[in-house]
């Protein structure tokens, strides 16, 4: 590390997440159950803790109740040595409105950059599943002088037209933002690839705070980071893109480095829990010097009665599996499996009851859930459409506490 310089990190974490209802009709999309025992904030604040930036300043707004809640009682770094995690919710300090996008939710908490006086601001999002060494991107802004440094994936140009997509020379500077592109740029080094923008900036604060006042001054702007506050940058000539393929992770595999998982639909939600499972998973919970942190159940460990079986699956605390066979799926603490029952790559959330010769398959269960005695889940997508459950691709979601009504 270069001579240490005061870091203040913002993460966005107002979401609504639209595309994850119903899991997001109750919560806020950083605050959505993932892997079993975690949050998906905890993704984000897990990076920017274990890269030894603890001053974090958490933006909430929709639906903010259990997203601070979680991270008031999760969260709970050593004060005394500077460090601090806290939630802020919208304030209204600029006006009797709430946050208007991204850019303008840093610009009405500017108190935060004010009081906590920073060099650099580290601006991530909240919903993301990845790993990634945040001190080494700060480091290669500050190196190279810029005022704005973006996160950058490489994926195939077949498939970039989907993503926010950064256009860089050969030395990284960053030439185009491109929003969805119909003919993304390919890199000078792999005309094949693109780089896709993470939604991960690094600024230095003087040339931040004056790109937001000037953003803030325009009244045609969607006050947003990527819409507007980037390509700002960019048109000074003061943006580069760090590669995320240059982040090196202690303990990464060679299977999941540099992974990184958008899972703002359920689609994604859901093959992202599918990454977890096997037995050399595309992403690895299991990485001891990386660990993603969290506040685990007060459970007893799961119990395995009556032969109840798990395969390429995780299983919380405190489930009791009793007869019945779970299969590659992940399953939050305190389920329950009665006999007969079988599961198969589903997401069964914390509460959830599974009746004898139950069937849920491909699905997603919301906290609380109640499946009576042979009763299918995602085996028939129309039947399960009639009972008033969401279906996207094939997936079916039940949402929080409901209890499924009996074979017709």
């Amino acid at each position: 590390m270069i001579n240490r310089p005061n870091v203040l990190s913002i993460v966005l974490a107002g979401g609504e997440g639209k595309r994850l209802m119903p899991l997001t009709a109750d919560r806020a999309k950083p605050a959505v159950p993932f892997g079993g025992t975690y949050r998906l904030i905890d993704f984000v604040l897990s990076n920017l803790a274990n890269s030894d930036l603890t001053k974090i300043c958490v933006l909430t707004q929709y639906k903010s109740h259990s997203l601070d809640r979680h991270v008031t009682q999760t969260w709970q770094i050593e004060s005394m040595l500077g460090s601090y995690v806290t939630s802020v919710p919208a304030q209204q300090r600029t006006g009797k409105q709430w946050f208007q996008g991204s850019a303008d939710a840093i610009y009405q908490s500017m108190n935060l950059i004010v009081d906590e006086d920073p060099d650099y601001v580290v601006v991530f999002g909240a919903d993301n599943i990845y790993r990634m060494d945040v001190e080494q991107m700060v480091d290669a802004h500050i190196v190279s002088g810029m005022d704005c440094t973006v996160a950058g994936i490489r994926v195939p140009r077949s498939e970039a037209s989907a993503f926010g997509i950064i256009h860089s020379d050969a030395s990284g500077k960053i030439l185009e933002f491109l929003e969805k592109p119909a003919d993304p740029p390919g890199l000078p080094d792999s005309p094949e690839e693109s780089f896709a923008s993470m939604g991960n900036y690094v600024f230095t604060r003087s040339a931040f705070v004056d790109a937001l006042i000037a953003d803030a001054a325009e009244s045609e702007s969607r006050h947003d980071m990527g819409g507007n506050i980037i390509p700002s940058f960019v048109a000074g000539g003061r943006a580069q893109v760090y590669d995320f393929r240059d982040n090196d992770v202690p303990g990464s595999t060679e299977k999941d480095r540099n992974y990184w998982r958008d899972v703002g639909t359920i689609e994604a939600y859901h093959a992202a829990h599918m990454d977890l499972v096997s037995v050399e998973p595309d992403f690895n919970l299991y990485n001891r010097k990386w660990p993603i942190w969290t506040r685990q159940a007060q459970l007893p460990g799961a119990k395995f009665t009556l032969r109840g079986t798990a395969e390429d699956s995780i299983v919380g605390s405190g489930c009791i599996i009793s007869g019945g066979d779970v299969d590659r799926s992940v399953l939050s603490p305190n389920v329950m499996v009665d006999k007969w029952a079988r599961i198969e790559e589903a997401v069964i959330f914390s509460g959830c009851r599974i009746g004898r010769n139950a069937v849920v398959r491909r699905a997603i269960l919301d906290k609380g859930v109640i499946v009576p005695d042979g009763v299918e889940i995602g085996t028939n997508p129309d039947h399960d459409r009639a009972r008033g459950f969401y279906v996207e691709s094939g997936i079916t979601v039940v949402p929080k506490n409901h209890r499924v009504p009996g074979n017709w």
